[in-house]
């Protein structure tokens, strides 16, 4: 293992496109489980086995384990007439929009091969989407003592969140993630009190520039980014696919 830690982690890395959260989350788990498992068995494994998830939802709200179901202002009819799902879920954090045009990052990482430190973890996943959309020229930070990556961080009536974060972690092993609005339609956060949050808005890149981005240049830079941050490398799999 102090191989492992002294070299560049590889990790596997999916677009898997349009998918249904549940199906999405039921991969997740999979990929834990099957890491999770041969840990508690003591399998060494001849090499680190991570994997980086990226992926776009049909319109869904998410509730995390610590997240209070206030937080979701429509009504089960309304969701069902628009055809918005919902789902509680084992992840950190509260309420939550997954939608198109949005990039959802799953890593499924061993963090045995990473560090002992999920603080830390959560602070590199948003440094991830810092420099991601410094690269698209926009400005981002973070407000102590609130997980997420922000703009106009620095003045607390205009701060709007922009990439919203929650994880579980199981035997070192990770899994969700972050959720990053590019071109996404914000009206849906309306219906909830994003992340619990209320005193707070929520943005977009489109929103913030002003323009529609295409989804492959902000997938590239989020790619390129982890893969600076987690001092990694990406090696595409299977299910490959190119968006707009």
């Amino acid at each position: 293992m102090l191989e492992y830690l002294c070299s560049v982690q590889q990790i596997n890395f999916r677009n898997l496109g349009v998918i249904a959260f549940s199906e999405a989350w039921q991969l997740q788990e999979a990929l834990l489980a099957e890491i999770a498992d041969r840990k508690k068995a003591g399998i060494s494994p001849a090499e680190p086995v991570h994997h980086f998830l990226l992926c776009q939802h049909p319109p869904v709200f998410t509730l995390g384990k610590s997240g209070k179901e206030n937080h979701l202002l429509a009504s089960a009819e309304i969701l069902k007439k628009k055809g918005i799902e919902f789902f509680r879920i084992n992840r950190g954090g509260d309420i939550t929009f997954h939608g198109p045009e949005q990039w959802v990052g799953y890593p499924i990482l061993d963090l045995d091969f990473f560090y002992h430190d999920i603080h830390r973890y959560m602070r590199s996943l948003e440094e991830v989407i810092i420099q991601t959309l410094a690269d698209f020229n926009l400005k981002a930070g973070r407000i102590e003592g609130q997980t997420g990556v922000w703009i106009d961080e620095n003045h607390p009536y205009k701060a709007k969140k922009i990439c919203a974060f929650g994880v579980r972690c199981s035997r070192w092993v990770t899994m969700h993630g972050f959720a990053l609005n590019v071109n996404t339609d914000l009206n849906y956060f309306h219906m909830i009190v994003p992340c619990g949050i209320q005193d707070k808005q929520v943005t977009s890149m489109e929103k913030e520039l002003g323009c529609t981005l295409n989804m492959k240049d902000v997938e590239l830079s989020i790619c390129q980014n982890f893969e600076k941050v987690f001092d990694a490398k990406l090696l595409m799999t299977e299910n490959v696919n190119s968006s707009r």
